[in-house]
């Protein structure tokens, strides 16, 4: 395979917020970008991956991905102490460590505090049958925070590269170690100083690859991601597999951002939930081909409608309604009707009422349309590791006292 090959890509104008593809001219430019992603020994198809979203990257949302030109994707981020309890048997839970070959393959991704926690919770991660474990240097919610965990990390150099240690000789040599990191704490020159002495620590360690969000922990969501520090830590790292994080909700911006900042992949976080179809026309695209069109009514309806049979298979008849009925709201944003879509679906308590959705508004097949994306709502709201780790931290502190269930 030529890892040198170039294409030639025309980038149509879609509307958007900052980084947005209707800043540039309408004319064809030179991306850099048929060179196939990289990490250790598993070799990609794409340089688009499925980012780790708690609360969604499950195992039904993943292979819907994979089945939409994913080329990776990474499992809801999972607090060391959880992922160990696992092995104890809390069947209610345990579609966290599931893994197929419908979504292969797939990454674990590891939060937690102590050095020393971490090297059992990544062999659980491996025997449960992941490809690579993912280490998360970036999650900057509050109760991460306060537990010393996810971008906390980027403040203590010496205890994150312990982590580090300790996973990657835990973990087979054959099985990937990767990173994601926020591009410092805050914008001060000490937590720029830390983020590469963990970048370059982390290297030297023989981790795989490294996502980075361009956003600091402190910012959270809230303004742009900032492109310009991704492409220097491109530079910085060379020959190093970098993947790039944050402001990518259409394949537009998802193929700027190679060719603005040279990262050797894109992490599609929040820009996936419920338009899995992103991959597809980002995959379109890197090929040099058109945009292709937003999926026509009935082409979201059979999405949907296998989206919610591997949501019950994964979480059985009773639990599946509440999980497709948050994933659902978001589908709704590429119906052409998508407001009262959206608000058909908030009124569902039941699969009858799921089914009745379904039966009134996607039967009659017109086209669809991109979503829309309100930047001021994606950019005070967090998907990436909020609510597992508040909902799961309880739980996994408790798990030394309580019996297994």
């Amino acid at each position: 395979m030529d890892l040198a090959t170039t294409s030639v890509i025309s980038l149509p104008h879609q509307l958007g917020g900052s980084n947005s593809v209707a800043d540039l001219p309408s004319v064809e430019s030179p991306v850099a970008v048929a060179r196939p992603l990289r990490i250790g020994q598993v070799e990609l198809t794409s340089p688009a991956v499925q980012a780790a979203l708690s609360g969604y990257s499950d195992w039904p949302m993943r292979t819907i991905a994979t089945r939409m030109g994913a080329s990776y994707s990474l499992a809801e981020v999972m607090l060391d102490k959880f992922v160990r309890q696992q092995r104890r048997g809390r069947s209610r839970t345990a579609h966290h460590l599931r893994v197929s070959n419908q979504d292969f393959p797939v990454g674990g991704q590891l939060m937690g505090s102590d050095p020393e926690q971490f090297a059992p919770a990544a062999r659980v991660l491996v025997e449960a049958g992941f490809h690579v474990i993912d280490i998360n240097f970036g999650c900057p919610v509050k109760s991460a925070m306060g537990g010393c965990r996810g971008g906390y990390h980027l403040s203590q150099p010496e205890v994150a590269l312990e982590i580090v240690s300790r996973v990657r000789d835990a973990v087979p040599t054959g099985i990937p170690v990767t990173l994601k990191m926020r591009r410092g704490i805050d914008e001060t020159s000490e937590s720029r100083d830390r983020f590469f002495a963990i970048l370059d620590g982390a290297i030297t360690r023989g981790v795989d690859a490294i996502t980075v969000h361009g956003r600091t922990v402190v910012q959270k969501y809230n303004g742009p991601s900032r492109w310009e520090f991704l492409k220097e830590v491109k530079e910085h790292a060379g020959s190093h597999t970098i993947i790039g994080s944050g402001d990518l909700f259409s394949a537009e911006a998802c193929l700027r951002m190679i060719d603005q900042t040279g990262v050797d992949g894109v992490s599609v976080a929040r820009g996936a939930i419920g338009n899995p179809w992103i991959f597809t026309q980002f995959n379109a695209l890197w090929k040099g081909q058109p945009l292709p069109l937003p999926p026509t009514v009935c082409e979201q309806a059979d999405v949907l409608q296998e989206h919610f049979a591997l949501a019950e298979e994964c979480y059985g008849k009773d639990r599946c309604v509440g999980q497709m009925k948050k994933f659902s709201i978001k589908y709704a944003r590429l119906h052409p009707d998508h407001a009262r879509v959206r608000d058909a679906f908030v009124l569902v308590r039941s699969q009858d009422d799921w089914n009745a959705v379904i039966d009134r508004w996607y039967t009659d097949d017109r086209p669809g349309q991109y979503p829309e994306v309100d930047e001021a709502q994606v950019c005070t709201t967090d998907s990436s590791c909020s609510s597992f780790t508040a909902d799961r931290s309880a739980e996994s502190d408790k798990a030394e006292s309580e019996p297994a269930r």
